[in-house]
């Protein structure tokens, strides 16, 4: 399934009723991995804008240590600070990287604004190098154009 193809599910998924917002992203999280093959994690991080951390929201994929992230470290601290998309395209040559599990060639981490201010983030990992391009960009801007719905 395309980008385009999945536009109309995930606005079916964010707009579904008689289930919390955690049911509604961790549905959205489920939907991306099952339906592009080099999305093997993807999750939300959100700010707490006074202790200047990232804490893990609902995600689908492999368990992880990182909960809670500051400002500025790894890929995910640094889309907090600079409100820019983040690509990886190898994190072995990321000098700033939390390395999560082995399995992990490469990332996406595309900042989540609700009313102009970055809330959190959308961060994806994939087994194989190099795999997001422009396209993938442009698809979780809108995901998270959708999902800052929800806020």
């Amino acid at each position: 399934m395309n980008f385009q193809e999945l536009q109309p599910k995930v606005i079916e998924i964010l707009s579904a009723s008689g289930i919390s917002r955690e049911e509604k992203l961790k549905n959205l999280c489920q939907l991306l991995t099952d339906q592009i093959d080099y999305y093997n994690w993807v999750g939300f991080y959100f700010a707490n804008h006074d202790t200047k951390t990232l804490h893990l929201g609902p995600y689908v994929g492999a368990e992880t240590d990182h909960t809670v992230i500051p400002f500025g470290k790894g890929i995910c601290g640094q889309v907090a600070e600079s409100n820019a998309n983040f690509v990886v395209p190898d994190v072995k040559a990321q000098d700033n990287y939390i390395a999560c599990s082995l399995t992990v060639k490469s990332e996406i981490v595309v900042p989540l604004f609700v009313n102009g201010v970055n809330i959190g983030q959308i961060d994806i990992d994939s087994h194989v190098i190099d795999p997001f391009t422009e396209a993938d960009e442009r698809f979780l801007e809108f995901v998270n154009q959708e999902v800052a719905k929800l806020f």
